[in-house]
């Protein structure tokens, strides 16, 4: 299948610039294409898997892709799609994320291959080094006033308001695009639909800067921009963005997004962010018409996306939590999974590694009194480490502990504690 044909079959085709063309240089040549990513924060996050999956689809179909990291276009601020103007970063602090964001790239794009090999860039190398009265006259020339206030971008901002550092954002992808087109041969430029008005000016400057013969092999193409069934904003959840780094979205709860999609996203989002061929999620989603029940097709996305970003080993991690979560087998997890499982719940430090039930169901606030304790303890309501607990004189000791770190208390069906030592 074409590499044209799988995206669009995946419903990731939005906007084409010279569809047949572009099919045509596809199919007869091995071609260089980009995306580009700015570092407005210290990770990537799930918002930015689409363009990065894309790249990666591109060189398995053999092309070679180019991760733009914008070092230079990251201390301007992008206006696509935003209601007001980002908050601008040092210089320092924009280079150290610059450089985080290409170490995440690494692990979706193949740059030890010999026939096409992935490429990372940094436009600070090109921006960084421009004087201003040079460009405004080489570069700026070419960027009419009325033709930048007729784009998206910019028009969707005039009447909140748009700083002239946010106008000239346009002019600088632009220049990114006649660059790599330049230094690299870069060909095509993808991205989400709202930055098709940045790359048609791209392609715009690359036409007059290098001739309407020359223009004709330089292409534009967007994907749709990622949209839940639910009226929610993709990409976040009760703690606020999905990140790419494990440090910031745990594996587990990186996990627990996928396998909590709603049921109307969950076939798109097997096209979009796996590699399961378009057959394979069609044999899925006719599972998932019969047993919704089942939830094959969640846990099918949750494995694919967990394992793609953060491996094999934090994927099984993230199974081991979910699993003894269902089961309420607690015991079965190590340190590492309770940590992970359990950093949001109510924790208490308990110093004393001999200490009776009722006691400390009152000091860590999980019972309001002795007597409400001793109830909670009568009625079957306490649960030790995933075990019900009716003993009254109870006392929680090193035996309870998991691997003399941890106790898990359970209050009711659903209210965790987390007990350290």
């Amino acid at each position: 299948m074409h590499i044209l044909e799988e995206l669009e079959a995946r419903g990731l085709l939005n906007q084409v610039t010279d569809r047949e063309g572009l099919e045509k240089e596809l199919s007869e040549n091995r071609i260089a294409l980009y995306s580009g990513f700015d570092p407005t924060a210290d990770s990537l996050h799930i918002g930015h898997l689409l363009p990065v999956l894309a790249l990666r689809r591109f060189q398995l179909a053999g092309h070679t892709p180019i991760a733009l990291v914008g070092g230079a276009t990251g201390l301007i601020g992008d206006p696509s799609g935003r209601s007001n103007e980002r908050t601008l970063n040092s210089e320092d602090i924009v280079k150290d994320w610059t450089n985080k964001l290409q170490g995440q790239l690494a692990r979706f794009l193949d740059f030890g291959t010999d026939a096409n090999s992935a490429k990372a860039v940094n436009n600070y190398d090109w921006i960084g080094e421009l004087n201003v009265i040079p460009f405004l006259r080489d570069v700026g020339k070419n960027f009419g006033l009325n033709y930048m206030l007729a784009k998206d971008s910019v028009t969707s901002r005039l009447e909140a308001g748009i700083s002239f550092t946010e106008f000239t954002y346009m002019i600088l992808q632009s220049y990114d695009f006649l660059q790599l087109y330049r230094k690299e041969n870069c060909r095509l430029q993808i991205g989400g639909s709202d930055q098709w008005g940045n790359i048609t000016a791209g392609l715009e400057l690359i036409r007059k800067e290098e001739g309407s013969e020359e223009s004709s092999k330089a292409y534009g193409a967007t994907f749709p921009l990622v949209t839940k069934s639910d009226g929610s904003k993709f990409g976040k959840s009760e703690g606020g963005a999905i990140w790419l780094d494990a440090d910031k979205t745990s594996p587990y709860e990186f996990y627990q997004f996928w396998i909590n999609t709603d049921d109307r996203d969950v076939v798109k989002f097997l096209q979009y962010f796996t590699f399961l061929s378009i057959e394979e999620i069609k044999e899925i989603e006719s599972k998932h018409i019969e047993a919704p029940e089942k939830r094959e097709a969640h846990r099918t996305l949750a494995e694919e996306v967990t394992k793609l970003v953060h491996g094999e080993e934090k994927l099984q991690q993230a199974i081991n939590i979910s699993e003894a979560l269902f089961s309420g087998d607690i015991k079965q997890l190590t340190a590492d999974e309770i940590r992970l499982g359990f950093k949001d719940v109510p924790s208490y430090h308990v110093e004393d590694n001999e200490k009776g039930l009722i006691d400390l169901l009152v000091e860590a606030g999980i019972s309001s009194s002795k007597r409400q304790a001793r109830e909670d303890v009568k009625n079957g309501a306490v649960y030790i480490n995933g075990e019900r607990c009716q003993e009254m004189d109870k006392v929680i000791s090193e035996s309870d502990q998991i691997e003399n770190q941890y106790v898990i208390i359970r209050r009711g069906k659903k209210k965790y504690y987390l007990l350290t030592y």
